[in-house]
């Protein structure tokens, strides 16, 4: 089996805090940058959004939820330049739908979130010939 393998590293972790109001994939790309994150991942989230941007499995489009949504489970990883995150919420009778998140997501009440990084490490992302698609590339700093 072909897989990627890492040497041990440290981690830190921050907490914040989103508003009513703010774009969640916009305000993580912003927190990143500031605090200059080379191998980001959501460690934990919990809150709520009014509008949900999703891209499903195997979809090139964009699908857009507007109602109110509890965030069920927010994942993935984050570097300067890209990220990959999935996203469950369910709605007021409690279906869930998930996906890769978008630009769209809007908080409506609050998101709390608690990133981890990875201290001896750098995420960037390469094409891969196995999935087509760019993925995960780990490296020593």
């Amino acid at each position: 089996m072909n897989h990627q393998i890492s040497t041990h590293s440290n981690a830190r972790f921050f907490a914040l805090r989103l508003y009513p109001g703010q774009e969640l994939l916009s305000t993580l790309k912003t927190f990143i940058t500031e605090q200059n994150l080379q191998a980001a991942f959501i460690a934990g989230c919990v809150g709520s959004l009014t509008d949900v941007a999703l891209r499903f499995a195997g979809e090139s489009d964009t699908t857009i939820f507007s109602g109110k949504f509890e965030v069920v489970s927010l994942i993935g990883t984050l570097e300067q330049q890209r990220e990959h995150l999935h996203l469950s919420v369910s709605d007021r009778t409690g279906k869930v739908t998930g996906g890769h998140i978008m630009p769209g997501c809007t908080v409506r009440t609050t998101l709390e979130l608690v990133l981890g990084e990875l201290e001896q490490l750098r995420f960037s992302r390469q094409p891969c010939s196995l999935s087509g698609y760019e993925e995960l590339v780990i490296n020593q700093r």
